[in-house]
């Protein structure tokens, strides 16, 4: 039920919307666990995608982006939000997933409060973590693509693009 390796070695285009639908699973210090499905993620691919953090190549932040995907990435915002995103692809081509949502949850922020996140998630391997993996949905979701947003810094060209998806109403 877990996903593998290989769901996530594959192009971010490909990973991104179909994480509509599967479930995030969370174990906290506490040993207790949650359980959310996705319902909101957005793509960033490549040095070539000028809203992608990669886009000025690797820095001591963006380094886990160069890693196999599978890899977690994580990072502050406003000095408070620590935003979730999962490494797709292969070794040296920097994708990342970002999950802007779980149900009943509703923005980046919000999930990485929810799910406790903070610095030492950062590299972390979804696939072989204990403290939290993604698996299957019982069922696959439609989903609906829009803009991405939150991007105002990227032209024209990269911030239009419909690498958003959400669930579809």
């Amino acid at each position: 039920m877990k996903l593998d390796q290989s769901y996530f070695r594959k192009d971010v285009l490909e990973v991104a919307p179909d994480l509509i639908g599967k479930v995030l699973v969370r174990v906290f210090d506490d040993g207790t666990t949650e359980k959310w499905q996705i319902t909101e993620t957005e793509a960033y691919r490549g040095e070539e995608d000028e809203a992608c953090h990669a886009r000025k190549g690797r820095t001591p932040r963006t380094e886990v982006m160069y890693a196999e995907g599978g890899a977690v990435y994580v990072y502050l915002i406003y000095g408070m939000y620590w935003l979730l995103n999962i490494v797709t692809g292969t070794k040296d081509d920097p994708q990342a997933v970002l999950i802007r949502g779980l149900k009943n949850i509703d923005g980046p922020g919000r999930v990485g409060k929810a799910l406790q996140l903070d610095k030492s998630f950062y590299g972390e391997n979804i696939i072989t973590s204990t403290r939290m993996w993604i698996e299957n949905g019982s069922e696959k979701l439609q989903h609906s693509t829009s803009p991405r947003i939150g991007i105002d810094y990227a032209p024209d060209e990269w911030r239009l693009k419909p690498w958003r998806y959400t669930i579809a109403d």
